[in-house]
């Protein structure tokens, strides 16, 4: 049989939580795109991904199934199909509610299908809140059967081959699929085993936008029979079609990871409430990386620096950071905390090393949550993960803040970053890329006074938390010495408790600091070694 229907791809950017805004999405999307025979919405559509433990309030659920009445109510005039996501509670069970597919169809729910692989890694815990469905059933619509798979079924082979065998004529795979560097590639490859393996056309559909330390970037394609893109949506932008193929050129992995924390950033201040955010500028990479996406973000209206020097800021920290500013021309303050450093000094004489330089950090982590409170702008904090990896940060200090843009991004790829973001327009200092990187806590202070050199240490780190590597592993490359890899393994081990009462950030490696990867504070197992 010819396949012959029409289908539009809405690739959209749910708000979790907000079924009424939700609903008005999906809603308006089916009234502009209503002479598709079917419009595929992404992967719990309705509630947005992922609920976490919203699924396991009843009230929640029910909510989500009156929401979708309601898109079933509002568009039963049009003659288009509504393949939309939900949690949804059989009514006769006590089972925990399913992730559901649920297809509409003028006023009515003409199917449901279940998902039937729940994730169960990385940051997905979905056998927690869901009960896993069984194996879906292809579904008829307009002469076709439609074989529907949500997200993990399409990674895993099952669910293709029983759709293909029960005589499905196509593949739709609504999704939430978060970034991670090189994961569209992922996708393509498994989409075409699916497609190797059941000969038949598939067409998935991602969404977009930010959510907590996820961000979803979006990229929905539609796939022929025979492995062969045909069609390919934006990423990180909203968009719904699939008629025209997209040219991916100019798309890289650092074109992909700017624009997924400018996304994640941008979401996440706009979606909790607020409008402009403010932060510590100090003359270094970091925090003129941040800034720079956060004025992509939101735009540099909306973007407040300050500059909060010591006794021990250099002169050309302080003209980097108003170049900087200039450049990206958002407001940018002086406040010395020379003063109230004085003033500790006074109180505590003993006040010497280590912790001189970090009541330095922290006076500037009180100050600048004291303008966040004053001003109703979101403190962005700045530290990279090679930082946050070794605890080379202050709790309570350079650490304070509501989100931190760069969390998962490691020192070298902040350096690739600026690069990236200075060849579309330049805005970031040179003199800010070529010095050596330094904290300024006391005279003369290099990074590398207390770290591996940056290349050396995130090579380690990568392997250590991406790799799970051992120390033995690890030193089979000669690039490391045993005993630098055993420094940084306890350095990462000891700084588990500071990571704990850090702010979320954006996730764009397979192996972010929170949920990805769950280490125990309290942790003899590292001492035991070496």
């Amino acid at each position: 049989m010819i396949f012959s229907l029409s289908i539009a791809l809405a690739q959209i950017n749910p708000h979790l939580g907000d079924l009424g805004g939700n609903t008005a999405l999906i809603v308006n999307a089916c009234a502009q795109h209503k002479k598709a025979d079917l419009i595929v919405f992404p992967e719990l559509s309705i509630c947005g991904y992922p609920p976490e433990d919203l699924v396991m309030k009843p009230s929640f659920v029910e909510s989500c199934r009156e929401a979708v009445m309601t898109v079933a109510e509002k568009t039963k005039n049009l003659d288009c199909g509504i393949i939309l996501g939900a949690p949804w509670r059989e009514f006769d069970t006590d089972k925990l509610p399913y992730n559901a597919a649920i297809l509409l169809h003028k006023g009515r729910i003409e199917a449901i299908r279940y998902k039937h692989e729940l994730p169960n890694y990385d940051v997905f815990d979905e056998r927690r809140i869901f009960s896993a469905g069984p194996m879906p059933e292809p579904v008829p619509f307009k002469d076709h059967m439609l074989g529907i798979m949500i997200c993990e079924d399409m990674w895993k082979n099952r669910a293709a081959r029983h759709l293909k065998n029960a005589g499905a004529d196509v593949l739709i795979i609504p999704n939430g699929s978060p970034y991670t560097i090189g994961k569209h590639a992922q996708r393509l490859n498994l989409a075409r085993e699916r497609v190797s393996e059941s000969g038949l056309p598939l067409y998935y559909i991602n969404q977009v936008g930010g959510q907590d330390e996820l961000v979803f970037d979006g990229g929905s394609f539609v796939m022929d029979a025979g492995g062969n893109l045909q069609a390919q949506l934006p990423f990180f932008r909203e968009e719904i079609s699939a008629q025209k193929n997209e040219s991916r050129s100019g798309y890289t992995d650092l074109s992909h990871s700017y624009e997924a924390l400018k996304l994640g950033l941008g979401d996440y201040v706009r979606k909790n409430g607020f409008s402009s955010v403010l932060l510590g500028l100090s003359g270094g990479v970091d925090s003129a990386l941040v800034a720079a996406i956060a004025s992509d973000a939101l735009g540099a209206k909306n973007v407040q620096a300050f500059m909060l020097p010591s006794p021990f800021t250099s002169q050309e920290s302080l003209d980097d950071a108003a170049a900087l500013a200039k450049a990206l021309k958002i407001k940018l303050e002086t406040i010395s905390i020379e003063e109230p450093l004085k003033a500790f000094e006074q109180t505590l004489p003993y006040l010497k090393g280590l912790p001189h330089e970090n009541i330095q950090s922290r006076i500037r982590g009180t100050l600048l949550m004291a303008l966040s409170n004053s001003t109703g702008k979101m403190l962005l904090s700045t530290g990279n993960k090679s930082e946050m990896a070794v605890g080379y940060a202050t709790i309570y200090g350079d650490m304070n803040g509501g989100f931190n843009p760069i969390k998962d991004v490691y020192k070298t790829h902040v350096y690739e970053l600026c690069r990236w973001r200075n060849a579309q327009s330049p805005v970031i200092p040179e003199n800010i890329l070529l010095k050596a990187p330094t904290a300024e806590l006391r005279d003369n202070q290099k990074d590398q006074d207390s770290l591996p050199p940056y290349d050396i240490l995130d090579g380690i780190l990568q392997g250590l938390i991406e790799h799970e590597m051992s120390v033995d592993q690890i030193c089979q490359d000669s690039r490391f010495e045993r005993e630098t890899v055993l420094k940084v393994w306890k350095l990462l081990d000891q700084s588990e408790y500071k990571r704990a009462q850090s702010p979320p950030g954006t996730k764009i490696t397979e192996k972010a600091f929170g949920r990805d990867r769950r280490y125990p504070m309290t942790n003899g197992f590292v001492k035991s070694v070496g």
